[in-house]
């Protein structure tokens, strides 16, 4: 228990401000109830020191109520403050219920850190020894085999793992000295998790050939993620000169550079934007098909939810949505009207001063809003400017990149194009007595 003591206070002694508060996530498994009572034995030490306490309730389990429950007494007997915080996770979603619930757990986490606050969870070395074969698996690079740190950041606060140094099989010997009490999820048990398998199947056997294996696995893990830490810092200043205030990425740029650092700049790049690691053949197309097309086309590549598109030498992440082509709806006065694909709301009116202004319909006039498809092709005089031209050329005189062309809500009076979002107005509706927003 000492040596348990001891590791969490030079964490907390080397990363924690006076400002700093400590928040501990607590399942009520045997490691994080442990953690707990390490915790409880270092604020005896350290008075002064403010902690939370949080339970995520996932509801994927029977026993979800009797875990919050437990967690509730243990909290009351430490006199600390318990927040419990439940998980909405969707069970039709293409997306693992293990993922899912990561996610949401370490979202709600974030809602009590403030920065420089410091989050405490209790990884041990067994689990680290998993997260580094689970990375072996997926053929992962030094980010992926360096696992977890000791001390990572994490959104703006810090997350400490005072743990990772220590076998589960040790952590089981100091609980049990201590007669604490803890839960266990029986999902635990379910071999069909990855993870699971490894820790029922694998790590004992590896443990049994190798006693030390845990530790190397610590190690190694360490100096991958010192390496990381290194190469990040390297290839940072070279990222700034590439990326803009629209997180697209300089083409022209990056495709002189050699194979391996375009891969490394392109993965800082996709990790900003939250997307989810491509495949090495993956970041290859993106270079030869996306960044290699004539200077004519409009490549892009799928990335599960979102595309990357090249546009005026510049690579986008785009959410991958597609509005049906048949879409069409009347637009009455007044009235905010929803598109689809969460593109906001149109609104004519003639009170407002937001928008474009135009002239209002005539009595034999239908008013309706539709999107491009309907009207491809269409010839077009925009207010202020001479001559017509086709939509498609107006689009690219505007700079609108074409993924944007088809999400476009387009004013109609009859079959007329009035106006195309906040583009334009045409010149034979121009006026002043009503006005035409977009509120996207």
């Amino acid at each position: 228990m000492t040596e348990l003591l001891s590791s969490l206070s030079g964490l907390l002694q080397a990363h924690q401000s006076p400002a700093s508060k400590l928040v501990l996530a607590l399942s009520g498994g045997l490691d994080s109830r442990l953690l707990l009572h390490t915790l409880f034995e270092y604020r005896q030490q350290h008075p002064d020191t403010v902690i939370e306490v949080v339970h995520v309730h996932h509801g994927l389990s029977v026993h979800a109520d009797h875990w919050a429950r437990e967690c509730q007494r243990w909290c009351h007997e430490y006199q600390l403050t318990l927040h419990i915080e439940y998980a909405a996770l969707d069970l039709d979603s293409n997306q693992s219920l293990e993922a899912q619930a990561r996610e949401a757990r370490y979202g709600l986490l974030a809602r009590h850190l403030a920065p420089h606050d410091l989050l405490l969870t209790a990884q041990h070395a067994d689990d680290q020894l998993e997260t580094l074969l689970l990375a072996l698996k997926r053929g992962s690079g030094p980010a992926g085999l360096a696992a977890m740190g000791e001390v990572s950041d994490f959104n703006g606060a810090y997350l400490l793992r005072p743990f990772l140094g220590f076998t589960r099989q040790y952590l089981e010997q100091c609980a049990a000295q201590l007669q604490l009490e803890w839960v266990e999820d029986e999902s635990n048990q379910n071999q069909d998790f990855d993870r699971n398998f490894l820790r029922h199947e694998i790590v004992p056997k590896l443990a049994q050939r190798w006693p030390h294996i845990q530790a190397a696995a610590v190690r190694s893990a360490g100096l991958c993620y010192e390496q990381q830490s290194l190469l990040q810092s390297l290839i940072d200043e070279k990222y700034q000169t590439l990326v803009d205030l629209n997180q697209s990425l300089d083409c022209q740029q990056l495709i002189g550079y050699e194979s391996a650092l375009q891969n490394q700049l392109l993965r800082m790049w996709l990790k900003q934007l939250k997307q989810v690691m491509p495949s090495q053949k993956q970041l290859r197309l993106i270079v030869t098909e996306v960044m290699g097309a004539k200077s004519d086309a409009n490549p892009k590549l799928v990335l599960g939810e979102n595309s990357v598109h090249r546009y005026q030498n510049r690579l986008y992440l785009v959410a991958n949505c597609a509005v049906n082509k048949q879409w069409s709806q009347p637009l009455g006065f007044g009235e905010a009207m929803p598109l689809p694909c969460r593109l906001g709301t149109v609104e004519l009116t003639h009170t407002d001063d937001r928008g474009m202004q135009l002239r209002s319909p005539l009595k034999n006039e239908l008013v309706s809003v539709v999107f491009l498809d309907s009207v491809k092709g269409a010839i077009l005089h925009p207010e202020g400017r001479l001559g017509s031209r086709k939509l498609k050329k107006l689009f690219q005189e505007y700079q609108i990149p074409p993924w944007k062309r088809t999400f476009i809500p387009i004013l109609m009076y009859n079959q007329q194009v009035v106006a195309v979002g906040n583009l334009f107005v045409c010149k034979e509706f121009s006026g002043d007595d009503c006005r035409f927003y977009w509120d996207n």
